[in-house]
Order: C-alpha cells, then sequence, then structure tokens
C-alpha cells in the first residue's frame, strides 16, 4: 500500500524521495544477507552520512540538515520499511549527538558535531547497566574528577552499536544524589580501557551489533564532560523523549513492511480456486492492519509536532512509543498468520519482521514503563 505523506515542503518531499530511491536501490538488495551473516553494515552507516541523513533534525550550521522532527521521523520510517537493524541504528545514531548538539558549548559543537552528522564518526549511547535499565537513575557507572578531568569505571549493557562505534555517549555517577549525580560525558572509542565484550546473541536484528561495554580506568580530559556536572540525568531524560519517538517510527515502518508483503501473498496465494484475500477472514485481518498502521503513524506524527513546535511532549511520546511498538508487534504476527506455513520459515520475510518485532517494546524504556509515564502524567 503506498504510504500516503504530508509534507509541508519542497526540501522535504525531495528528501523523502532520496530515502526512497535509496532504501528500495540499496538497502533492499542487503538486507537479507547482512541479517543472515550478522554482518554490520558500516558501510551503509558511512554512505547514509555522506548523503545528509545522519544529522537530520541539528543545526544546518554544522554540516546538518535542520529538518523538523516530523519529517526526520517519516525518514526513519522509510529506512524501516526495509531495513530495522540501519533505521534503528540511525536512530540511536541521532540520539547519541543529542546530548552535544543540545547542550554542548559552542566549542564542543564546533569541534564534534560536523564528523558526527557527516558520518565520519557513528555514536552509541551508553545509559543502561546490568543492573539498572527502566531505573536508570540507579546507574553505578562512576567519574572520579581528578586534575585534568576524569576517570570513568563501569559497565554499561546492552549498548546498540556496542564494539562498532567511534564515540560512546556516556552516564557516569559523579556524586551519591540519585538523580541529580549523574554527569554526561563524550568518549572517544580508542580511549585506553574503554572495550566492547562479545555481541549478544538476539533474537532478531542480527546486524545491529549489541554488546556490553567496559570502562576501566578510562581517563577522559575536562572538556569532554557534556552540560554541567550533574546534569547527566536531565541530558538522559531529554534525550530519551526524542528516542522514543524514533523508535515509534521505525516501528511503523516495520508493520508497513509486514503488511505491504502480506498483502501481496494475499493476492497470490491461491486456496478453493480463489485468492485467499477473497477470504473475510484475511480481509478482515489486512484491514485491522492497515488501520492500526495510520493511527500509530498519526500519533508520532502528532507528538513530532508538538517538540517542533517546542510543546512539551514527553507524554505523547511515550504513547506514540507504546502505541506503534504494540501495534508492530501485532501486526507482524498477523502478517506470519496470513502467510500460513510459509511465515514460519526463512524463504519469506514474514517471521524475521516478526522477531525484530518483539525489541521495539523493550528499548528506549519497555511498554510497561511507558504505562508508569502516562498514567503519571495523567494524574499529577
Amino acid at each position: 500500500m503506498s504510504v500516503s505523506r504530508t509534507l509541508e515542503t519542497d526540501e522535504a518531499r525531495e528528501l523523502l524521495d532520496l530515502v526512497k530511491t535509496i532504501r528500495v536501490g540499496e538497502l533492499d538488495g542487503l538486507v537479507t544477507k547482512y541479517e543472515a551473516q550478522a554482518r554490520f553494515p558500516r558501510d551503509t552507516f558511512k554512505k547514509l552520512g555522506a548523503t545528509g541523513l545522519l544529522g537530520l533534525p541539528y543545526p544546518v550550521e554544522y554540516g546538518a540538515a535542520e529538518q523538523p522532527y516530523s519529517v526526520y521521523l517519516q525518514v526513519l520510517e522509510e529506512l524501516a520499511t526495509s531495513w530495522l537493524s540501519v533505521a534503528l541504528g540511525v536512530s540511536v545514531h541521532t540520539l547519541s549527538c543529542h546530548p552535544v548538539a543540545t547542550f554542548g558549548t559552542a566549542e564542543q559543537r564546533e569541534r564534534w558535531l560536523p564528523d558526527m552528522v557527516g558520518g565520519k564518526l557513528l555514536g552509541a549511547y551508553c545509559l543502561s547497566e546490568p543492573q539498572s535499565g527502566s531505573d536508570a537513575a540507579a546507574l553505578i557507572t562512576r567519574a572520579e574528577k581528578t586534575t585534568q578531568g576524569f576517570v570513568l569505571n563501569g559497565t554499561k549493557a546492552w549498548i546498540t552499536h556496542g564494539g562498532q562505534a567511534d564515540f560512546y555517549t556516556v552516564m557516569a555517577r559523579t556524586s551519591e544524589d540519585r538523580s541529580r549525580g549523574i554527569s554526561c560525558f563524550l568518549v572517544p572509542s580508542d580511549t585506553p580501557g574503554l572495550s566492547a565484550a562479545t555481541p549478544e546473541r538476539k533474537m532478531g536484528m542480527q546486524a545491529s551489533t549489541t554488546a556490553a561495554v567496559n570502562l576501566d580506568d578510562v581517563e577522559v580530559s575536562a572538556d569532554r564532560l557534556i552540560g554541567e556536572e550533574g546534569q547527566g540525568f536531565a541530558i538522559a531524560m531529554a534525550a530519551l523523549d526524542s528516542g522514543r519517538l524514533g523508535i515509534a517510527a521505525c516501528a511503523v515502518g516495520l508493520a508497513q513492511s509486514a503488511f505491504d508483503n502480506a498483502v501481496a501473498y494475499a493476492k497470490g496465494r491461491r486456496q478453493f480456486g480463489s485468492p485467499i484475500s477473497d477470504f473475510q477472514g484475511i480481509r478482515f485481518l489486512l484491514a485491522d492492519m492497515a488501520t492500526s498502521i495510520e493511527a500509530a503513524r498519526a500519533l508520532y506524527l502528532q507528538a513530532a509536532r508538538l517538540k517542533d513546535d517546542d510543546q512539551p511532549f514527553s507524554t505523547q511520546a511515550a504513547m506514540a512509543k507504546l502505541f506503534a511498538t504494540d501495534m508492530c508487534m501485532k501486526v507482524t504476527t498477523d502478517a506470519v498468520q496470513v502467510f500460513g506455513g510459509s511465515g514460519y520459515v526463512e524463504d519469506f520475510p514474514a517471521e524475521r519482521l516478526m522477531r525484530e518485532a518483539k525489541v521495539l517494546q523493550i528499548v528506549e524504556g519497555t511498554n510497561q514503563i511507558q504505562r508508569h509515564v502516562i498514567g503519571s502524567s495523567l494524574l499529577r
């Protein structure tokens, strides 16, 4: 089904056309092989950076595109329609750049942002730890102050691009205050003492490397502190609000792919002398899938418009992430049902899309946490 998009400028329309060309011309031809081989698509990220797709929401003065978030998210959705590992990777990289772009000094932005948004540097976001996932304020990685800067010690868990990234945006504890004792640091990947563990063996998204990152007496200079000392938790939460919208957009793209594949299969598969698309049971499944995808798209775009207008959007971001990822899990499961036995084998993409959908209900805050965020905002 052709996606109907509302884009307010010729520049945005041309951008989405470019992304679709890249998606169909390059990503579609790589995804099956790279996922089967658990091969990280670094060259793909370099190409996306060179095309300007790794810095879409950030200021043009640093080489970025300065597009509205509502446009950036539709780019993520378009990428996810072909390859979730790449779309989520772009979202994580954008999240990793957020502290420097939003809270960094002018000197820090001028020094690092151009290479970040231009594709020369790929980022990873280090907040979660083995004992602190949803409870981010419980992190125990420490940053001890020295005469030259800070020394970091600890372990970060579930890090997308762990071992592949060129820089790590690391949240570490600089005092015992639960939330105000956390600070944000930009750590180059070649810093002595920083290492990545063996990548996790995941249910899906094999081409997206996920690994623990170890920090053993990692020394960083004082200018690697982003924002004020103790401001890290606020920086992390601000970044996550935006990141949740990225996950919502990825979920819509993945669901759209599953739906499009299901429609094509239903038209071609014949039983009892007719295409199975003629059967009411299949038609009702497809109708529900299409409706829920449209609803999720509208929800994340509304939250993005609030962000673009500098309005509060935290609750709407949680709603979008919750609804879109739960929707994606159901749509991909129903797509497997449309395929029947064929949906359970690797010859068709339906089973891979279903496996990939599950992680979206977990990353950037589980959907149980999103419900907590939404409920708390309603009762304040």
